[in-house]
């Protein structure tokens, strides 16, 4: 496509239609519909798509080779062992131990979606036998005891819980009784760690979703760090681990551990939990992420409680510690005989294979992070950097396991306290096993060292002072008040504080964005390190603004200095976010605070293991009976064809399944897309859109856009005559192409869109969608969303990376002779300059307009667009009125900032390579 370069209202015209009609996209046709293959895989590739040469290699040794159950090596090829045979879908049998859909689902919809109550699961049963008095049959449970008797009954899932008792063992005090902590017993509760990691193993879901190897990927010969399995730390060892000649062909599972205390209430004398998190590295990050058995609770932690007097005994201190280390360590004793003689294991493909395990990264915030490093309160777990020295960039000694050990042997506690911040008064829990060094394992945490720790704590907090600081209390409080309403009107960004604080301040802000949403990607080549180094050193030196202006005496915050480890840990463990804490504190909603709101309150956690087994029983269950497609339709639609002798999974009774409207399923909005990786697509949400007239000149009317039937016109002149010398706005109204047909209205559209960064996405893929709708959520208002549309680079006019922003004013699609148009209607921004702003780093635009003054206008091929895009208003130093809507942002303002952070796609985007 090309766009017309002229001072008029501008025209999209297709720079390669052919006389046959062929309307052809933004992209390069062929290159559009051009499918990648190369997806990751455990065998060496070596592949060239669009002259990038994509080449993936696999451990040599540790290479996961297929065994029969008794660990005998398989030939190359050979299927797996086939299941034991199962009955027949749809059969009595094939519920058990329910009897039929009708009882899962009652009792999944009870216990899981609802998590109803006995008193309200007695109630409904008691409706329910009241229903089939009439036909002298009767409901399969007379209690909820009855139906609870029944889940436990399920077979798949079922790990159970252990309780043990921990007791303190050392000396008592002499004189006077002993205070309670010192002969108190505390529960240990913790599940066989080996069966949790068979069952995730096991679990046919990962399937395509797993690496039994350590693998390396390249481009044109450049690493690119995803996964867990695609780091380096992964690779050194099964370097260490194949030493042994009988571990060769093993598959290697490193096992991730993540814990937490959280507190569920505060009211009734702050009940608090401590749960400990598993799961294997070998899992893609998309699917830890996702809710499932990615993750799974193994162990609750006690947690000691005493006096405020006793908390502040050394003893007492050094007990809790010594006791924590002591339960990770015997929760996971059935993992260590398995970390040098494998074991044969069963994974999701179907096939067997010998397993050695060893343990990696601990995910965990700061405070844990120092429980378990065994440092002193502020220093840095990972290196010996001094804590009021944290900021410096200059390299600082790395901790290791063998480093700390020789120091405590040979030096004395009080220095080792003193000058590198050691404990010495317990052991970290990963001494008793082998090749784990906890200063290692230490994960980079975005949640907590980034989003929450650099920028809501530190950044935000400073930002907030220095304004008091410069302008007092009154107009200060007035200010940040003014930034609270910006931050009503869009999401945050750099340009929101704008106007208010000195330039300084925007650009620590910018490049803490940049830093972060590089980090955060799902995908990051090597050469992306030394960007990352660039800002990080670029955002030390911008935040020195908060020294100068008084708002700190100095920067030295453990959680900011971690993001010094950021590079090594990407090149060690893949990329961050698939060890993030956000992902144990996603895990707390159902595994500690919604099973604890299900207890009675006394003595909880019993009952919080019990319903924490029994989800997990359901959530086997059910994949099971997906599986085997026992789940299609509604409840009512399966029994009628079970009743009618007819098989509820044969493709003539497809009818029968649930149909979502695409445009109401918000879940699906957003996020990885599967299907084959392609640059580039877009289509018409699925629902046709009724209450409009036919004709554009009515439509036009109705949504207050009378230029839209001229659009048309335009837009069919350029299309017929694509190679005419003169625009389509220099023809006479009158001599443009008559067009009488109707129009048919939609109120979004998907967009899917390969993303380099979401690799461990399916297939890379990303979807979004973009809406133009008159009456958002039913709220009177509405919702009329930008997108980036690629235009022709050798046009001479200003882009964004080959693109301009324009404002989504209505879908719709037409047949002409034949032929269908789908086509947006739309106003176009225009960028500023042919760069991104200095201070923020983001593009500024501003609406166009035409000589008369008016919005100018467009009809384009909806192919023509390539994603959405996220304007944020250039607010300026004028203060915004308290009763603002947001939904009016886009109209009233002369000029946006093009927001590069988004999402990390759009970041990718505009800021990547």
């Amino acid at each position: 496509m090309r766009r017309t370069s002229s001072t008029q209202t501008p025209v999209y015209i297709c720079r390669e239609c052919k006389p046959s009609r062929t309307f052809r996209t933004l992209w390069n046709f062929t290159r559009h519909q051009n499918t990648f293959h190369g997806d990751l895989s455990d065998s060496d590739t070596d592949e060239t798509q669009d002259n990038v040469r994509f080449t993936y290699i696999k451990h040599p040794k540790l290479s996961a080779i297929p065994c029969d159950s008794s660990g005998n090596f398989l030939e190359a090829g050979a299927p797996p062992a086939p299941e034991p045979p199962l009955p027949p879908p749809h059969s009595k049998e094939s519920w058990e131990p329910f009897s039929d859909r009708i009882e899962f689902d009652f009792a999944h919809y009870h216990f899981v979606e609802q998590q109803s109550s006995e008193k309200r699961i007695d109630r409904a049963l008691d409706l329910w036998a009241a229903s089939l008095l009439r036909s002298g049959e009767d409901v399969p449970w007379k209690s909820a005891e009855e139906m609870y008797e029944t889940i436990d009954s399920i077979r798949e899932g079922q790990i159970t819980w252990k309780t043990y008792s921990v007791k303190y063992q050392g000396p008592l005090p002499s004189n006077g009784t002993p205070p309670k902590w010192m002969t108190q017993e505390f529960e240990l509760c913790v599940r066989d760690v080996k069966e949790v990691i068979h069952e995730q193993l096991g679990t046919k879901e990962f399937d395509g979703k797993i690496h039994y190897t350590p693998y390396m990927q390249f481009e044109d010969g450049e690493r690119r760090f995803s996964n867990f399995m695609s780091g380096e730390w992964v690779h050194q060892q099964a370097d260490i681990i194949s030493e042994d000649a009988d571990t060769l062909g093993s598959m290697f599972v490193p096992i991730i551990l993540g814990s937490d205390k959280t507190t569920v209430s505060v009211a009734t004398g702050g009940q608090e939990f401590h749960p400990g998190y598993i799961s294997i590295g070998n899992i893609m990050n998309v699917a830890r992420r996702a809710h499932g058995k990615g993750v799974i609770p193994f162990v609750f932690l006690p947690i000691p409680k005493t006096n405020r007097k006793q908390r502040k005994r050394v003893a007492y201190q050094r007990f809790c510690r010594q006791m924590y280390h002591a339960c990770l360590s015997m929760a996971l004793q059935p993992l260590k005989s398995g970390m040098t003689k494998y074991e044969v294991v069963k994974c999701p493909d179907g096939h067997f294979r010998r397993a050695i395990y060893g343990l990696a990264p601990y995910i965990a915030d700061y405070p844990e992070q120092v429980l378990l490093a065994g440092i002193v309160q502020n220093w840095c777990p990972k290196c010996f950097a001094k804590p009021d020295n944290l900021d410096s960039l200059d390299p600082t000694l790395l901790r290791t396991r063998d480093m700390v050990k020789i120091m405590i042997r040979e030096w004395d506690p009080g220095i080792l306290w003193d000058d590198y911040g050691i404990r010495t008064d317990f052991q970290p829990f990963t001494l008793g096993f082998p090749r784990a060094d906890i200063h290692e394992l230490l994960s980079p945490d975005l949640l907590h060292q980034i989003i929450k720790g650099t920028f809501k704590d530190h950044l935000v907090t400073w930002i907030n002072e220095l304004i008091i600081i410069q302008y007092g209390h009154a107009k200060g409080d007035d200010i940040i008040d003014d930034i609270d309403r910006r931050l009503a009107a869009v999401p945050a960004f750099p340009g929101i504080d704008e106007g208010h604080v000195p330039s300084d301040v925007i650009k620590s802000l910018s490049r803490f964005l940049d830093f972060c949403y590089t980090v955060r990607k799902n995908s990051i080549l090597a050469s992306e390190f030394e960007y990352i180094n660039t800002t990080l050193k670029d955002f030390h030196d911008f935040r020195q603004i908060f020294i100068r202006l008084g708002v700190r005496d100095t920067i030295s915050l453990p959680r900011q200095h971690a993001m010094k480890h950021y590079s090594n840990g990407i090149r060690l463990f893949g990329v961050p976010n698939g060890l993030c804490s956000s992902i144990t504190e996603s895990k707390h909603i159902e595994s500690v605070k919604e099973t604890w709101r299900r207890s009675s309150g006394n003595d909880p956690l019993p009952q919080m293991l019990q319903t924490l087994t029994r989800l997990d029983q359901f959530r086997c269950i059910k994949l099971k009976f997906e599986q085997r497609e026992m789940l299609l339709g509604t409840v009512t639609w399966y029994t009628a064809q079970i009743l009618a002798g007819e098989n509820p999974s044969s493709p003539d009774n497809v009818i029968g399944t649930d149909i979502i409207d695409d445009e109401d399923n918000e879940e699906e909005d957003c996020g990885p897309s599967a299907g084959p990786r392609t640059l580039s697509s877009i289509e018409m949400g699925k629902t046709r859109q009724p209450g409009y007239p036919k004709t554009p000149h009515l439509i036009g009317l109705k949504i207050r856009q009378p230029k839209l039937h001229q659009c048309i016109r335009r837009y069919l002149y350029e299309y017929l005559y694509p190679t005419s010398p003169t625009p389509s706005l220099n023809v006479p109204l009158e001599q443009l192409p008559n067009f009488s047909g109707h129009l048919v209205i939609y109120h979004s559209a998907l967009c899917r869109f390969y993303s380099p960064s979401d690799l461990c996405g399916v297939g890379g893929m990303y979807r979004e969608r973009i809406r133009s709708n008159p009456n958002w959520q039913n709220s009177g208002k509405g919702r009329y969303d930008t997108v980036f549309v690629e235009v022709d680079a050798d046009i001479g006019i200003k882009t964004i990376k080959g693109m301009v922003p324009a404002r989504v004013l209505l879908f719709f699609s037409f047949t002409l002779g034949g032929e269908l148009f789908e086509c947006a209607f739309v106003r176009w921004f225009a960028p500023v300059d042919v760069a991104p702003d200095p201070e923020t780093g983001m593009w500024i635009v501003r609406p166009e307009w035409t000589p008369e003054g008016e919005p100018s206008l467009s009809v384009i091929p909806l192919k023509s667009i390539s994603r959405g895009c996220h304007l944020l208003p250039e607010y300026g130093s004028i203060p915004l009125p308290e009763d603002f809507d947001w939904w009016f942002s886009l109209d009233v303002f002369p000029s946006f900032f093009v927001n590069s952070y988004a999402d990390h796609h759009m970041f990718e985007l505009l800021k990547g390579k």
